[in-house]
């Protein structure tokens, strides 16, 4: 899989396949809107406008398709279809802070939360961002802050609890779920949620920013070198209770992303659930293979009745 994310970052420099200048759409019946009411706060010069493609691998036989350059965040609600439980999840896709596997692990996310009775939000953050530089196409420090793909993530929490009797959401049962950087960016902000990165634009920015779970798939940009905690997610007693998911032959960001946090979490005494695989690979998504994590939905399910967020 690691084939995948090099690809992604390659389409982005060269154009990529079906590569265009309009910026992404979802699916008909559904509305992306920005979640900032002029320009973003800290924002960064990018290579060009926004552009979407369509990688060259597929994975469990379909294709899939990034989005990169945004310099307009933007967040789609996704309905629960038939019985609305009153959870919510925001999800962030993955793609090394280089670009958003918007469809893998993003609208198909989307699709199995809402048939669950659950609404999704759908975040398309800023990218490329830290770690990531596009300039060299690397990343100098691994372990700093996504300052802008954070501020986004806190300013859509706030959004979604402000909107939370509109959308029929009960507030106290907002969680995140990320993939990969996105993973990263689910501990960020379950970690860094106490003051925002950015001067306050409106009400919004008065709701709290703390998920009240975290899912996090084949994360990244958690452990150091040393196997110790990156310093940028300060794990507290406060943290959400977390859900994590890898595979032990994930060559990208290896299985000791998820084992240092687990660890971090316990020791704060933070209630945590981890399931590691002997096969997966890394960005699998939620589509379907013949290797046993391609279960892992069902078990944040179930994990999700265990600690009331929804029920039976």
């Amino acid at each position: 899989m690691k084939l995948l994310i090099f690809a992604l970052c390659v389409a982005v420099a060269s154009g990529g396949a079906g590569a265009s200048a309009d910026t992404w759409q979802p699916s008909q019946g559904h509305r992306q809107v920005r979640i900032w009411p002029g320009v973003a706060p800290d924002t960064q010069p990018v290579p060009g406008p926004e552009t979407t493609g369509q990688g060259h691998a597929v994975l469990a036989g379909k294709p899939y398709m990034w989005v990169g350059n945004v310099v307009q965040p933007t967040m789609t609600v996704y309905a629960p279809e038939g019985r609305n439980t009153g959870a919510a999840v925001v999800v962030f896709p993955g793609g090394g802070f280089a670009v958003l596997a918007i469809d893998l692990e993003g609208t198909e996310v989307c699709n199995w939360l809402t048939s669950r009775g659950i609404t999704c939000v759908l975040l398309k953050y800023r990218v490329p961002s830290a770690p990531y530089d596009w300039r060299c196409d690397c990343r100098p420090d691994n372990l700093v802050t996504s300052k802008s793909s954070l501020e986004d993530a806190q300013r859509t929490m706030g959004l979604v609890r402000r909107h939370a009797m509109e959308w029929h959401i009960d507030p106290h049962r907002i969680g995140v779920l990320g993939f990969s950087a996105g993973g990263y960016l689910a501990a960020e902000i379950s970690t860094n949620y106490q003051r925002r990165l950015y001067r306050p634009v409106d009400d919004a920015d008065k709701e709290s920013a703390r998920p009240d779970f975290a899912v996090l798939v084949y994360p990244g940009h958690l452990a150091t070198a040393d196997n110790s905690l990156n310093p940028n997610v300060p794990v507290s007693r406060e943290t959400p209770s977390t859900f994590l998911v890898q595979a032990e032959n994930d060559n990208v960001d290896g299985v000791k992303q998820s084992l240092v946090y687990y660890a971090a979490l316990k020791k704060a005494d933070v209630p945590v659930e981890m399931h590691l695989y002997a096969q997966g690979g890394h960005a699998f998504g939620l589509r379907r293979t013949q290797v046993p994590i391609t279960g892992w939905p069902q078990l944040v399910e179930t994990w999700l009745k265990t600690i009331g967020m929804i029920s039976n």
